[in-house]
């Protein structure tokens, strides 16, 4: 009876599984073998090895490390001071309610702010620096970015720092270690599949980033996600934008393999 109760509950899961994740997954990869006017044919694969889209790629990649580099800077010793406050859950709250507003409306928040009579041009002006152009250049797109994607690092790291044993880091300075020591020695080795899974979530997003590209960007930063947008938006080749998330999905599985908890 037990067996069965289990297989009647793992339906539901097994249907949306199909339906959600392999079937797109699947059409995705058919489309990718036909050309713009429906021919069956490889001339996308072979387009997408043309130093154009290899250029994109590497740029997506680039930029992917850039946004998780500078949100793993910020959030691991914002999560290290989490975990020392008074009042953790509030601060732990605070950081999460952003993710609760809709990711359009936090972009169009930043066109106001970063624009010629924003707030960030009048302190500029304020301080004797003058006005900027702010908006539409790679330090607006990595900031908004950067913004967008702490709390995502900041849970895990959080969680990892949580479960550490006190008596761990007591054991390092009884052996005379210092405090630089025993974080690199100690504290960040221990905490390293929190990081893992903080780059997980910032990393694998960030590649195929296309709204805040258009929006804060300018479209001055072209990445995969942009170019599938504008396949099959714009230029209606479905075959070649089919093909590009393709190798995307390829991309974010090696990347989920090399960082994933191999015990």
């Amino acid at each position: 009876m037990k067996v069965n109760a289990r297989a009647f509950y793992l339906v539901p899961y097994l249907l949306w599984i199909l339906l959600f994740v392999v079937a797109p997954i699947l059409l995705i990869l058919y489309y990718s073998f036909f050309d713009i006017e429906g021919h069956l044919s490889l001339v996308n694969y072979e387009k997408f090895f043309t130093p154009v889209y290899l250029k994109m790629a590497l740029s997506s990649f680039w930029y992917a490390f850039l946004i998780t580099a500078f949100t793993l800077l910020i959030s691991y010793p914002t999560a290290y001071l989490l975990t020392k406050s008074r009042h953790k859950q509030l601060w732990l709250l605070l950081i999460i309610l952003p993710t609760w507003i809709n990711l359009l409306l936090k972009a169009y928040a930043f066109l106001g702010i970063f624009g010629t009579f924003g707030p960030a041009n009048s302190f500029l002006e304020w301080i004797g620096i003058g006005q900027k152009q702010i908006l539409f250049t790679d330090f607006s797109f990595l900031f908004v970015s950067t913004y967008i994607f702490i709390p995502f690092m900041i849970l895990p790291i959080y969680n990892a720092l949580e479960e550490l044993n006190p008596v761990f880091m007591d054991a390092a300075r009884d052996l005379g270690a210092s405090k630089w020591t025993t974080f690199r020695r100690v504290v960040f080795p221990l905490t390293l599949d929190g990081v893992k899974s903080g780059c997980q979530a910032v990393f694998i997003p960030s590649l195929s980033l296309f709204m805040i590209t258009r929006l804060i960007a300018g479209n001055r930063v072209i990445t995969l996600g942009t170019a599938i947008e504008e396949h099959f938006l714009v230029t209606q080749d479905w075959g070649m934008g089919s093909t590009i998330a393709v190798f995307l999905i390829i991309a974010m599985v090696v990347i989920m393999i090399v960082t994933g908890n191999r015990k």
